[in-house]
């Protein structure tokens, strides 16, 4: 048995030619790309790659096998020079009826085991979808008749950011999971909490009680790989033991959550679009403090003030810890030569986050910098809160 690092929401912005697949995302984003970056740059075992039922980036995946230094294996996923593990996904936006019976939308991450299946289910939701080929694309089903075709291929269905004000089940869908999925709620292993979210948060809704929490990056650039991420204990990185860590099989679990601090996702606080500022009153916000509209963007903070069915956050024993860590791109003084010179020097940002000690890291970049990566690694830096699709900020 291992502990590895996972990253399990990663976009694509472009195909090997140049096809666009995820259009807010860069354009250096492609399959051989992000599978080098986890190898050679973040330390990541295992990588969620959630653009892989484009037919452009199943293409792509089919080149990449090609060239000698990739292959599937048989408990699922693709491995590439034996140090990463690949889960092939697809980011699905499916269309809810949300509690007061209007139009609501969330984003579903949907993983399965082999090419073969993501090619499958690829060909039957382009009866669903308009544009295949581009991430994230609204579906005229919901979530409800999603799980069944991506069970249908073998794979699993886990809530997208669920609690964001804009395209998830908490945040514009339902103040219940169950009532969305029904008796097929059992079928769902884990949830994915967000940037504006924290375990502490989530465990206020007692329905989420059994479900394993991910922190996943959600990146759209190279350097946003594992700014949230997920610490397992499995043996060599597969499908088939991803899903045993989800479900708390045979000994595999999550051992760590490693994420921002929530205020510094884009949605953690309600946002007045009139007044276009976050509002800092106490929760719920449902209006404005300084204009009285209701013109705003619910913050996730608020949103879960809203649902919540505890009077206190208690988290379920199997739980693990949480840790707030600031990722190297967040931190002031560390710049895009400073973060290179330390990843020359010790290998990997996982290996700078979790093996070093402070006079290792001095040694190379000094002390002040030094200073504020232990402090932002320990969660202990300053941080003004984010909200209204703005991220917040470390002092």
């Amino acid at each position: 048995m291992y502990e590895i690092y996972a990253d399990l929401h990663v976009h694509i912005g472009r195909s090997e030619k140049g096809k666009p697949i995820k259009i807010t995302a860069a354009r250096s984003l492609n399959f051989a790309n992000i599978a080098k970056e986890c190898v050679e740059r973040k330390g990541i075992n295992l990588v969620g790659i959630i653009d892989c039922a484009s037919p452009y980036v199943i293409e792509d995946i089919e080149d990449f096998l090609k060239t000698g230094d990739a292959y599937e294996i048989d408990d699922g996923g693709i491995v590439y020079k034996d140090k990463v593990c690949i889960i092939l996904g697809s980011e699905i936006e499916t269309s809810e009826v949300n509690d007061d019976g209007k139009t609501g939308s969330a984003h579903n991450l949907c993983y399965f085991p082999h090419l073969n299946d993501i090619k499958a289910f690829s060909k039957e939701m382009s009866n669903h979808i308009k544009n295949m080929t581009l991430s994230s694309q609204r579906a005229d089903i919901s979530a409800y008749e999603l799980i069944d075709i991506v069970r249908k291929y073998n794979g699993i269905l886990v809530p997208a950011h669920a609690f964001t004000p804009h395209k998830s089940f908490y945040g514009n869908c339902t103040s219940s999971l169950k009532r969305i999925f029904k008796e097929k709620y059992d079928y769902i292993p884990a949830i994915e909490l967000g940037l504006s979210s924290d375990t502490y948060l989530a465990d206020q809704i007692s329905e989420l009680e059994g479900k394993t929490f991910l922190t996943n990056s959600d990146a759209h650039s190279l350097p946003k790989i594992a700014r949230e991420y997920n610490k397992m204990y499995m043996e060599n990185p597969s499908f088939k033991e991803f899903l045993k860590v989800l479900k708390n099989e045979d000994g595999r679990k999550i051992l760590k959550n490693y994420g921002l601090d929530p205020k510094l996702g884009k949605y953690h606080r309600t946002y007045c679009e009139v007044c276009d500022k976050r509002i800092e009153g106490d929760a719920p916000v449902t209006k404005c403090d300084t204009c009285d509209s209701r013109n705003i963007t619910m913050g996730v903070f608020d949103r879960i003030e809203i649902i919540k069915d505890k009077q206190e956050s208690k988290s379920p024993k199997n739980r693990p810890e949480y840790i707030y860590q600031i990722p190297l791109t967040f931190i002031p003084g560390l710049g895009k030569k400073t973060i290179d010179k330390l990843l020359d020097t010790f290998g990997t940002e996982m290996t700078i986050l979790h093996n070093l000690g402070k006079d290792d890291i001095e040694a190379v970049v000094g002390s002040k910098v030094a200073e504020n990566i232990t402090l932002a690694r320990d969660g202990k830096m300053k941080i003004i809160a984010g909200g209204g699709g703005n991220y917040g900020k470390v002092k």
